[in-house]
């Protein structure tokens, strides 16, 4: 029993003089158990480092992912809302085109301009109004649409002048009247003078329409 404990003993003795007089500097002297060691400590640290970065990217990449799930799932239900909502959002739809097809019927094309001009200079004849000016300006274009100004001036009654406004209103084609100033007239007694703008409109033709949008195109490029 003695010899098994001077054993320990002395094992226990060599163990910590491997542990004293280590020089930090130079592991690579040191004796085998405390190098081994190191070793052992340095990997254990390498590894954990490694797997602490790991699981802080793969955390980064599961917010991600919740956050992405949120968002799909907000996507979904707009979706399903739409989806159920489909029939009514396609008789809107039709709606919508066919008001706008209306429109379209109301502005006239390109060959049709000088038949709606002859309809304004005829409105105020129809109603015994003398034509003092009546000047087109210059057209225009839109994207999708040209607009042709005409500065006007009648002389007339004033019931004969509120008349003819009217039948402007009530062309078939689409003409406002903007910017007027009507003012008693200074030859004629109960006559009145009409300055204004009448605008007209007109769609594109298609020639026009894809030059305009290779203009867009081009600003755009710009």
């Amino acid at each position: 029993m003695s010899k098994i404990n001077l054993d320990f003993q002395t094992i226990q003795d060599q163990l910590k003089g491997q542990f004293s007089g280590l020089d930090p500097n130079d592991p690579s002297q040191w004796p085998a158990l405390p190098r081994n060691l190191l070793y052992v400590a340095v990997c254990v640290a390498v590894i954990a480092g490694l797997w602490f970065a790991w699981l802080k990217s793969v955390d980064e990449q599961l917010i991600a992912e919740k956050t992405r799930e949120e968002q799909l799932r907000e996507d979904y239900k707009k979706k399903l809302v739409q989806a159920v909502n489909l029939d009514a959002l396609k008789k809107q739809l039709e709606q919508v085109q066919q008001y706008v097809t209306q429109l379209e019927r109301q502005l006239p094309s390109k060959a049709e301009m000088d038949a709606l001009l002859s309809d304004i200079n005829q409105a105020g004849i129809g109603r015994s109004l003398q034509f003092e000016l009546f000047r087109p300006g210059q057209v225009l274009v839109k994207e999708y649409y040209a607009e042709l100004p005409i500065a006007v001036r009648v002389t007339g009654r004033y019931h004969d002048i509120g008349l003819f406004a009217a039948d402007i209103a009530n062309l078939s084609r689409i003409v406002t009247l903007n910017n007027l100033s009507l003012v008693p007239s200074k030859e004629k007694d109960g006559v009145l003078t009409l300055d204004g703008t009448a605008k007209t409109f007109r769609y594109l033709d298609p020639e026009e329409v894809a030059l305009q949008q290779k203009t867009v195109a081009k600003g755009a490029a710009k």
